[in-house]
């Protein structure tokens, strides 16, 4: 009996541990009913509009580099007032593409230098710190290579920084490719949470939050006086806005402008983009969270750091739940099954309810999220299946975030994909292929469909929907790993072949 008792006991203990975790969406969700209501009003425009310096770092975007610079060239703003700064570290075609493009910006009047850098030394961060060397705009706008700004962003964001102690203005992302496939579907859904609802909370209840890396503007000194940007984190971003939000620095965040940009299709790219989040904010906490805990902030502006920073050990303990999850059945089922269903009250409330709640409250506020009871019926389920899946790989990128392990900025690939069904994706170079992870997710689905088997054997029936998700969620992420990266690229060349051939004959 005292195994069956030591493994109720640890797994209860990662129950416990991500009940806590689930509390704080209640949190925010309560935060975001009680203070937002809408966003600060937009000051009067200049009548001397100041000088912005808009960074576009790029690295191998040969698809997108094109739409990037012919939006930002469509900005609404007097262009003896911008600079445009094209923060280049190519080492493919993307370079020659934009001295192409060059002169025909600059015959429209725009003021654009292309620095191109020869070793990508600090990757991100470090472009952007050497543009910033340049840069002669009082505010710096940054889009990354996939986002398409709307003509009238600068004219939108910019009056606001007549407020002297204004450091930042970020606006919510919105997804040209929302509904281009079941994986976009859910990344949407999961990004909403992120913008519609944690941002909003954390901003109008007096909280700290971050600038995304893209979609937003700095004041220059704002970023100086922080310490400027910093290469030694894989999120330079939220590493900077905390280091400038300690330092005084106000931020707005702009709920209802947003700025479109490029969902990734392919499960692999959105598993390494999850894992540099995952791995660069534990690197973040790392480095910062003793400052903020020392610092004179309020205590409740330390608790909301504390969970924003550290918020992806979920992972980790969700693969700890999971693998502890058929022996935890087999132990009930040892030591009586009534007496143990309360276990799966703090799963079912401080879980499946918060998270639930968190998410469709994100679609109800965001015009473009998806509104119909019908569709948050299965989505949320399976947005947090898919969640489980990617807990192999992001309780990775957790241990070494804390560990101090070094692994190089890794891009997420950018195929100009918006609303059409384009698939030039699946011939692109910059496409990702991985194996043993898949192999690996595909084995615990494996292990969970025995576990399923057993539960209904034994007529445990009540578990079956808990570990289904743990099924659908490693079986979903390691098919889908695999046949995009392997089996689909086969398919379409086989496709492409038999048409060539049918029409030559």
């Amino acid at each position: 009996m005292l195994l069956e008792w030591l493994i109720l006991s640890f797994y209860l203990a990662g129950i416990l541990a991500l009940s806590v975790y689930g509390f704080h969406r209640y949190m925010m969700v309560y935060l975001y009913r009680r203070y937002v209501r809408r966003d600060p009003p937009r000051p009067a425009p200049y009548d001397d509009w100041p000088t912005v310096t808009i960074q576009l770092p790029l690295y191998n975007e040969q698809h997108v580099v094109v739409r990037l610079l012919d939006a930002v060239c469509s900005m609404d703003y007097p262009r003896d007032r911008v600079e445009i700064q094209i923060l280049d570290d190519s080492t493919d075609e993307t370079t020659q593409v934009i001295q192409r493009l060059l002169p025909r910006y600059r015959a429209m009047g725009w003021t654009i230098h292309h620095i191109h850098r020869q070793n990508r030394s600090g990757y991100k961060a470090g472009a952007l710190a050497n543009g910033l060397k340049q840069a002669r705009g009082e505010l710096i706008a940054i889009f990354d290579a996939d986002f398409v700004p709307r003509p009238d962003f600068l004219k939108c964001i910019v009056p606001y920084f007549k407020d002297p102690k204004l450091g930042m203005v970020q606006v919510r992302w919105d997804y040209l490719n929302r509904s281009y496939s079941l994986l976009t579907r859910i990344e949407a859904m999961m990004l909403d949470g992120h913008f519609v609802v944690e941002h909003a909370a954390r901003f109008h209840s007096g909280r700290f939050f971050n600038f995304n890396g893209t979609g937003g503007v700095w004041r220059k000194k704002a970023i100086l006086d922080a310490g400027g940007w910093q290469h030694d984190t894989l999120t330079e971003d939220l590493d900077l806005s905390y280091r400038a939000q300690l330092k005084g620095w106000q931020f707005i965040y702009i709920k209802d402008r947003v700025v479109w940009s490029e969902l990734p299709v392919e499960m692999a790219a959105f598993k390494q983009q999850q894992f540099r989040w995952a791995k660069g904010s534990m690197q973040t906490a790392r480095k910062l969270l003793g400052t903020i805990l020392r610092s004179p902030i309020s205590g409740w502006q330390k608790l909301e750091a504390f969970y924003h920073l550290t918020a992806n050990i979920c992972y980790p303990l969700m693969l700890w739940v999971g693998i502890l999850l058929g022996p935890a059945i087999w132990a009930r089922y040892r030591l009586g099954l009534y007496q143990f269903l309360w276990l799966d009250i703090p799963i079912f409330c401080l879980a499946t309810i918060s998270v639930t709640s968190f998410y469709i409250l994100s679609q109800k506020e965001n015009p473009n999220g998806f509104q119909e009871w019908y569709h948050w019926l299965w989505m949320v389920p399976m947005l947090m299946a898919i969640g489980i899946g990617l807990s192999i790989s992001n309780t990775r990128a957790v241990w070494e975030g804390l560990t101090g392990v070094k692994t190089p900025f890794m891009r997420t690939p950018k195929y100009g994909i918006d609303r059409r069904r384009s698939r030039n994706w699946v011939t692109s170079r910059y496409r990702l292929k991985q194996l043993t992870l898949p192999l690996l997710e595909l084995a615990m689905a494996g292990l969970f469909a025995a576990v399923i088997y057993s539960c209904i054997e034994t007529g445990l029936w009540y578990s079956v929907p808990f570990v289904g998700l743990f099924l659908i969620g490693f079986g979903y992420t390691g098919w889908v790993t695999l046949w995009q990266g392997w089996l689909l690229p086969l398919a379409w060349r086989r496709t492409q072949v038999e048409t060539v051939v049918r029409e030559s004959s």
